[in-house]
């Protein structure tokens, strides 16, 4: 039996195999290149999920040497009845969909048809658990013509891409949890999804920052049957470090975010990370100008747990005035951000999904959201309102400050705001800006932490430990006569040391700073002359 990381080492010998395709056929760093090789990856992974689970249903395809024959001697309505049998989340592929059946036919002309027909069939046939929805109510499903983005030799760029697949298998790792996919997912998109992606391109979270947040919200033993919810949720890993900490099978995914190619990255994550039954919740469109989460009366959605790591800057104009309505003054109750006349794209809109958590969480609801540090200290305008909102509502857990450069892709110093509705006694703000190691990324400096300071920053906000120069406890009282300052650092208490000594110890000191000060002035008096006297001496010609 092969080991975890020799599988994690294949997988990514696959994926980078994949990218060499791609490269040899003019679509290395091409914009659709991620488009190929995250579905054509997809797709071998629900091929081999749908054979591992017949395997364990029929001993006899489990023992045959070639699956394909054994198969074929089943007849539609037996194989019809062994799939019924497997679970919703794995994908059914048609006995002529399977990848062994694709690669015994690329010989046959046209080859690059087949291959289009064969993704857009298992598509077809998964439409209605698999697919991610628009806001407008559209279906975006598992697959798409793929050949369609190489201009020449298509028939010859399918065949590469079936033989890189067909020698590798995924079915002795299905086994594996959160860490291994999380790994390997990391690596599949770590070239696509970056701030080079356009306007709505995402941040990747560090998987420190993902770890506390989840751990700091989740803080019971057992939690079940809770809804979990990103606003913002890019390609998931606030999500999936959520809903690994709660239990996959305990909570139920719900997001909403702008990019189509994030919440195809999310889809994929949730496939990885068997969490297939929120499928259906993953909704591509505009959280802040339409929200698509609602109660039947039209209210928000609630939700148990938010994670939250919103774009910072973000210019929202085209769509700001369509933001002043009634329910939106409820939402937005500390008012919506001015559009500047120049430079819009600094327009601070993760003020805007401050807002909309705070309004979308359930009466005992929990928040993480990421924020600029800047945000804890504001002394005006939507920042302070939020902030006075979360003291005097008594909805406030607390705040973590991070190091700098905890995101290599971004200068901001960020800072994690915990919500807790139920939390109406002490807060508890934790100072982690001198943690962490300083490393290169690239082109890039990220500060990066060990499993031990995270942990201590876990263990002191779930104790509400204070601990000198790192973190404070603090009622809402206080909080309140500090102008609601959110940072830790004007809790410490400034310490002045003081050393006991005799009079005749502090006349002695006098008397040495006296010979101190009449020999520094001799010196002064010294150079003065020696500074006059040559300036004497110069002359201009």
């Amino acid at each position: 039996m092969k080991s975890t990381i020799e599988f994690e080492k294949q997988t990514k010998v696959l994926i980078d195999d994949l990218k060499s395709v791609c490269a040899n056929y003019g679509l290395g760093n091409d914009g659709n290149e991620f488009k190929i090789i995250s579905q054509v990856f997809l797709y071998k992974f629900l091929n081999d999920k749908y054979v591992y689970e017949l395997k364990k249903l029929d001993p006899a395809l489990a023992k045959a040497e070639k699956f394909n024959e054994a198969i074929a001697k089943y007849s539609e309505e037996d194989l019809e009845l062994l799939t019924m049998q497997i679970s919703e989340s794995t994908a059914y592929i048609a006995p002529k969909n399977l990848l062994s059946r694709l690669f015994d036919k690329q010989n046959e002309s046209k080859f690059a048809a087949i291959f289009d027909e064969t993704l857009l069939s298992v598509a077809k046939d998964n439409t209605e658990i698999f697919s991610v929805l628009t806001q407008g109510g559209e279906k975006v499903v598992l697959f798409e013509d793929l050949s369609k983005y190489v201009t020449d030799n298509r028939d010859a760029f399918c065949i590469a891409l079936v033989n890189k697949l067909v020698d590798f298998s995924f079915e002795h790792i299905f086994n594996q949890k959160f860490d291994f996919f999380a790994t390997i997912f990391e690596y599949l998109i770590k070239d696509y999804n970056t701030n080079s992606g356009g306007k709505y391109a995402e941040y990747f979270t560090p998987h420190a920052v993902a770890k506390i947040m989840a751990a700091c919200l989740v803080t019971e033993d057992e939690v079940s049957n809770v809804t979990c919810y990103d606003p913002s949720a890019g390609s998931g890993t606030l999500l999936m470090n959520l809903a690994h900490a709660i239990g996959e099978d305990k909570c139920t995914i719900y997001s909403q975010d702008i990019s189509q190619k994030s919440s195809a990255l999310l889809r994929l994550n949730l496939i990885l990370n068997n969490l297939v039954h929120s499928i259906q919740n993953i909704i591509q469109g505009n959280t802040i100008l339409s929200p698509y989460h609602k109660q039947e009366n039209g209210q928000l959605e609630q939700f148990d747990y938010i994670v939250s790591n919103p774009p910072f800057k973000l210019d929202f104009s085209d769509y700001s005035a369509d933001l002043d309505s009634k329910a939106n003054k409820e939402r937005f109750f500390a008012g919506i951000p001015n559009v500047p006349k120049s430079k819009k794209d600094s327009m601070a809109i993760y003020l805007l999904f401050i807002q909309h958590i705070m309004h979308s969480l359930t009466a005992k609801g929990k928040a993480a959201i990421v924020v600029p540090t800047g945000f804890i200290t504001a002394q005006s305008g939507i920042d302070r309102k939020i902030r006075e909102k979360l003291v005097e509502s008594k909805m406030l857990a607390g705040v973590v400050s991070m190091p700098s450069n905890i995101f290599a892709t971004t200068g901001t110093n960020v800072s994690i705001l915990f919500l807790d509705k139920t939390n109406t006694k002490d807060v508890v703000l934790v100072d982690a800006s001198n943690l962490g190691t300083k490393v290169k990324d690239g082109k890039n400096q990220k500060t990066v932490l060990s499993e031990l300071e995270e942990q201590r920053i876990i263990d002191v906000f779930n104790s509400k430990e204070a601990h000198e120069d790192f973190s404070v406890v603090v009622g809402y009282e206080e909080l309140k006569e500090k102008n609601y300052s959110l940072s830790a650092g004007q809790y410490f208490e400034v310490k002045i040391e003081y050393v006991d000594i005799t009079a005749e110890e502090f006349k002695l000191k006098m008397n040495n700073f006296d010979k101190n000060l009449i020999n520094l002035f001799k010196e002064s008096k010294e150079l003065e002359k020696k500074i006059q006297s040559n300036l004497n001496v110069l002359s201009y010609d």
